[in-house]
């Protein structure tokens, strides 16, 4: 599934940040994204869309994420501001 990231890493691209979201906007409650660039070469076994990973899984895989990370931004939207 790296096929983007190695055809930018080709062209002298250094960083490349993941991007997911979690959350529903106005209809319940705030949206949470996140951003994470990993070094070239990281593989960590489990971690994918959050949305098919079970909570329990998710908070496993934070330590290892945050810890393998050049770089990590979360960012947070109320829903009144969404809406």
């Amino acid at each position: 599934m790296l096929e983007f990231e190695q055809k930018y890493w080709k062209k002298g691209v250094k960083f490349i940040a993941g991007i997911d979201e979690a959350g529903r906007g106005p209809l319940a409650g705030p949206v949470v994204a996140a951003a994470v660039i990993f070094p070239h070469n990281i593989h960590l076994p489990g971690v994918k869309d959050s949305k098919q990973v079970s909570e329990k899984k998710r908070e496993i895989l934070f330590d290892k994420i945050y810890n393998s990370a050049i770089a990590v931004g979360i960012g947070l939207a109320h829903e009144d501001v969404i809406d």
